[in-house]
């Protein structure tokens, strides 16, 4: 079970061994709703939301994982404990791994992972769209020719072909985003990818989407023994979760075709997303 805390002024302590949802309701009632340590896998709090320390303490002792998002779901933290998922000889092998070329053979199955999964995506659209047929078949015949160059880059480490599988994956991006675009209702469609902060409804989305995604492979990796911030394609800049970055690509398309099938099934009205001066997030 998760408990997904995103409504100003909630507060999560701990009652009687359990941790307890408290807030005040509009009509100034009390709502409180307890919930077992031992059935919460995660509890995801976003800014306006309280936690007391004796719920860091329950959810500690239970293995709870705790994450702190932003409104629009962009990760801020998490509270874990400090103990390794394994040996650090793990970590000592994650290293020289991303200095050669099985770092390398690694960051070409995760990016090919993930063209197929979009590329899969848009053949499954077509199927049901036959008057946009010509339009699909020229986006799939280019992604296609686009796996093959990601398989064909060689290099001893994989800073060598670095840029060119950014630019790469960059390109099949635009492609995958504007065929989601195409095939959308028109109300619906937007201008390619952005991401924060978004300028539509359909990227504040896939942001939040894959906010709480981040938040789930990051604890994948921890649990695994694998560092998150020591990754082999995405640099390692100061605080940034390079090996998230890296692995999470495989698994977007979770997001991706959830977010497709609520504005597509007409789903999502303008009540959901709030308009403001820094673009467009979700409300509550």
């Amino acid at each position: 079970m998760q408990l997904h805390i995103n409504k100003y002024g909630t507060y999560v302590h701990v009652k009687d061994g359990m941790f307890e949802i408290r807030r005040k309701e509009d009509d100034g009632t009390l709502f409180t709703k307890p919930f077992s340590a031992q059935k919460v896998t995660h509890i995801i709090m976003t800014t306006g939301t309280m936690l007391s320390t004796d719920a860091i303490k329950l959810a500690m002792m239970n293995n709870v994982d705790i994450v702190f998002l932003e409104q629009n779901g962009s990760p801020i933290g998490r509270v874990w404990h400090s103990k390794l998922g394994s040996t650090t000889k793990i970590r000592k092998c994650q290293l020289e791994i991303s200095m050669n070329t099985e770092g390398l053979r690694w960051v070409k199955v995760w990016l090919v992972l993930k063209l197929e999964n979009q590329l899969n995506f848009i053949k499954d659209l077509k199927k049901h769209r036959p008057q946009h047929a010509d339009f699909l078949n020229d986006k799939i015949t280019k992604i296609e020719n686009l796996i093959v160059s990601v398989s064909l880059q060689e290099g001893k480490t994989t800073s060598e072909v670095a840029d060119t599988l950014r630019g790469l994956e960059g390109t099949a991006g635009r492609l995958y985003f504007e065929t989601l675009s195409y095939v959308l209702p028109s109300e619906s469609q937007f201008k390619g990818r952005s991401s924060r902060p978004a300028n539509d409804a359909f990227n504040a989305f896939l942001n939040y989407g894959y906010g709480v995604l981040y938040s789930k492979i990051e604890k994948a990796l921890i649990i695994a023994g694998i560092d998150p911030y020591l990754g082999f394609l995405h640099r390692d800049d100061y605080n940034q979760l390079s090996m998230v970055y890296d692995f999470i690509e495989p698994y977007r398309i979770y997001v991706d075709e959830v977010v497709f099938r609520l504005f597509s099934g007409k789903k999502v009205n303008k009540a959901h997303s709030d308009v403001h001066t820094k673009g467009v997030s979700l409300n509550r």
